[in-house]
């Protein structure tokens, strides 16, 4: 009687316990750098011609140490997509998309330019991405037995590909000068924070493990300069696939302080940007997975900005018309693209309770993404702009934002047009710079 009951408790707990989603198998995988890309792409182009083979990224040698040029300068606009047109072209375009069309249909545009699929990394990055693909797994919302590569290469849920964004390549070690800006609903473009940005990605670690590997996976230090008023304010974070152990801190200047950001998550203010965009739109999706239920929608052609390098040579006095980017500066590509959709989980509460982001099929960057209020309102585009930077590895995310289709404001983050240098990769940041000793080492106002 007492092992039928044993056998029956364990039965039922069977059933309400999660599962961990399984690998791919070593067939499936073997399609990585054949079929696929070595990051999971389709390496064919599509039977229109309009979107071509992947035959390896941008491989070109540029000078790294200052500016960067744009490879495609000479590139001309295939077409226009306008307000007036945009029913022709409406299958390949987001409701945020469509939304600003509508919303600003005098200033806004989308000029689309011939597609290069410029996305590579490091030969040792596609091996790990290989090694990822069968033996990854989702243990609850936790990415677990993946290290230095893309984790889930061929995603069977909508949540393993929403990790593949989150531990997209980007480099190892690097940093920035930035400036970012508000975008008042009168269109006034107001500078909130001139920053020094020193970031680095210990999942990257070419020398590191899936063994040895500790769950953080992206550390940031943001120095800010100005304008007068935040001077001498700091922020450091670690950001952990285990998202309980995540840890940022801040320094004011004014208090010569050093706290912890109790809730440094969600859709709770961050003080990188001045406390205009919640956590988790930075680079257009950072937060927690487990709130929400994710849906992997599939793949479709859509237009995405990409290889933004033609944003770069415009002065940041022009980078805005109205209360949007100028379309003069920002180049759209048609490419392939993962949708993944998120509800939000009952019983758990946040001011956008479903979203839709759009993943780069050669990156896994999410290029855009549409948020919707509790009334069902779009209420939200966000944007991400990748740039071509070769030494590091093809399209490289950096500057983002969003755009309140309620409100007609709009945030402009990580803008380094005017800067002396357009990133650059560093010596691997010690990783004391992300901790709070030392942040209070560092705040010296």
């Amino acid at each position: 009687m007492n092992i039928r009951l044993t056998a029956t408790a364990l039965a039922l707990l069977a059933t309400m316990v999660q599962p961990a989603t399984a690998a791919v198998s070593t067939e499936e995988a073997a399609k990585l750098g054949h079929e696929l890309t070595p990051l999971g792409g389709e390496k064919a182009g599509n039977a229109k011609g309009t979107i071509p083979a992947w035959t390896g990224g941008f491989l070109d040698p540029v000078d790294s140490s200052g500016r960067r040029s744009d490879p495609f300068k000479d590139d001309k606009p295939l077409y226009t997509v306008t307000a007036q047109n945009m029913q022709q072209y409406a299958d390949t375009l987001t409701d945020g998309v469509k939304a600003m069309l509508k919303k600003y249909p005098d200033s806004y545009r989308l000029d689309v330019y011939p597609t290069h699929r410029t996305a590579s990394a490091p030969d040792w990055v596609y091996k790990n991405t290989a090694e990822n693909a069968v033996r990854g797994e989702l243990d609850g919302p936790i990415p677990k037995n993946v290290y230095g590569g893309i984790p889930f290469p061929i995603p069977k849920s909508g949540e393993e590909a929403i990790w593949n964004h989150k531990l997209a390549w980007r480099g190892s070690s690097w940093q920035v000068a930035l400036n970012q800006y508000q975008i008042t609903g009168d269109g006034k473009q107001i500078l909130t924070t001139n920053a020094n940005l020193r970031q680095r990605m210990p999942y990257y670690f070419k020398d590191g493990n899936a063994a040895n590997f500790d769950g953080y996976f992206w550390e940031l230090n943001v120095e800010t300069l100005g304008p007068p008023i935040r001077a001498g304010e700091i922020v450091v974070g670690r950001q952990n696939v285990d998202e309980d152990k995540s840890k940022t801190y801040t320094y004011l200047s004014g208090q010569r302080r050093v706290r912890r950001v109790p809730n440094a998550c969600c859709d709770q203010p961050t003080p990188t940007t001045a406390g205009l965009m919640f956590y988790d739109e930075l680079s257009v999706f950072s937060g927690k997975t487990d709130d929400f239920d994710w849906k992997l929608v599939g793949k479709k052609e859509m237009l995405i900005p990409y290889n933004e390098n033609r944003f770069l040579q415009a002065k940041e006095s022009d980078i805005v018309t109205g209360q949007h980017l100028n379309p003069e500066h920002v180049r759209w590509e048609l490419h392939r693209v993962w949708i993944v959709e998120a509800n939000l989980k009952a019983g758990k509460r946040h001011q956008a309770p479903k979203s839709v982001y759009y993943l780069d099929e050669d990156t896994w960057q999410a290029n855009l993404g549409d948020r919707w209020d509790s009334d069902g309102k779009l209420w939200k585009t966000l944007w991400m702009f990748n740039y071509v930077m070769p030494e590091i590895g093809g399209a490289i995310q950096q500057t983002f934002g969003y755009n309140d289709l309620l409100s007609n404001t709009a945030y402009i983050a990580n803008v380094m047009n005017d800067q002396s240098y357009h990133q650059k990769q560093t010596e691997r940041w010690p990783t004391v710079i992300f901790t709070a000793d030392g942040l209070a080492a560092q705040g010296v106002r």
